[in-house]
């Protein structure tokens, strides 16, 4: 099947199911024509086909299941028996694939309400979907390399990609998916100190955005260790390594990795 001819239902269109569908609709892989996006609010739905008008949408998780290729569960958790129990007979014969962003959903939990012998995903992105810039981590159950290679275009159209085995998903999801939450608790922290500092506080955000765009350019650029690049700017006696190991000692590396630790449901 050509990807152009791809036909994707999303049920949900919250903040998640709702940005996946217009960052779909900007990409290349699957047409607007052939999105189509169900929820129980009508506000949610009228929003999207306000942004893209192509996007088929409904109320109804029957409805929009009924030819599709592809299946994205965008709801909570605790909906994803409900959905299952909605469409599962309606998916015996095409046998769409079937992704999952609900956190806390096993694959196999998935599997049971939706049937063993289905081609299953779960996928973790984060909130930079919206801006097609996510991290998005998958893992397969019962899935050719063609499908595995399939979402993963499907979701490389909104940021990165990275195919992990299950077992590592949670450690992924503490590391990228709460992680921004943690980035943006530094440009906080940095744009308090920098307003102690005499600095007004949006230009001072500003300045910091654009130091951590700067790092990560040259991160990627040079292919570099962090610290390479860090020995590059702290000279013998300055203030940036006294900056540092003031830094580290009130506990700021051991702070960072015991968040990521906490946030790791095993």
């Amino acid at each position: 099947m050509q990807t152009t001819d791809l036909k994707i239902a999303i049920i949900g269109a919250g903040n998640m199911g709702g940005a996946i569908a217009r960052g779909l609709s900007k990409g290349k892989l699957i047409q607007s024509k052939n999105i189509s996006v169900s929820d129980v609010t009508s506000s949610n739905l009228d929003a999207i086909k306000t942004i893209v008008p192509e996007i088929n949408i409904s109320t109804s998780n029957a409805e929009i299941v009924k030819n599709a290729d592809v299946i994205l569960l965008a709801v909570k958790p605790w909906l994803v028996a409900t959905v299952a129990s909605e469409i599962q007979s309606l998916l015996v014969d095409k046998k769409p694939i079937i992704i999952s962003i609900a956190a806390g959903v096993n694959i196999s939990n998935l599997a049971e309400l939706f049937g063993e012998d289905n081609t299953i995903f779960r996928v973790i992105p984060n909130t930079a979907i919206d801006i097609l810039e996510s991290v998005s981590t998958i893992s397969s159950y019962k899935a050719t390399k063609e499908q595995e290679q399939l979402v993963l275009s499907i979701f490389d159209e909104l940021g990165k990609t990275f195919l992990v085995p299950e077992t590592q998903l949670n450690a992924y999801m503490a590391l990228s998916s709460c992680g921004i939450a943690y980035a943006f608790r530094y440009i906080r922290a940095a744009t308090v100190g920098a307003v102690e500092m005499g600095i007004a506080p949006q230009t001072a955000q500003n300045v910091i955005i654009q130091t951590l765009r700067g790092a990560i350019e040259l991160l990627e650029a040079n292919g570099s260790h962090p610290e390479m690049e860090i020995d590059k700017v702290t000279t013998p006696g300055g203030i940036t390594i006294k900056g540092l190991n003031e830094m580290e000692a009130n506990g700021f590396t051991n702070s960072v990795i015991k968040g990521l630790k906490a946030s790791h449901i095993k």
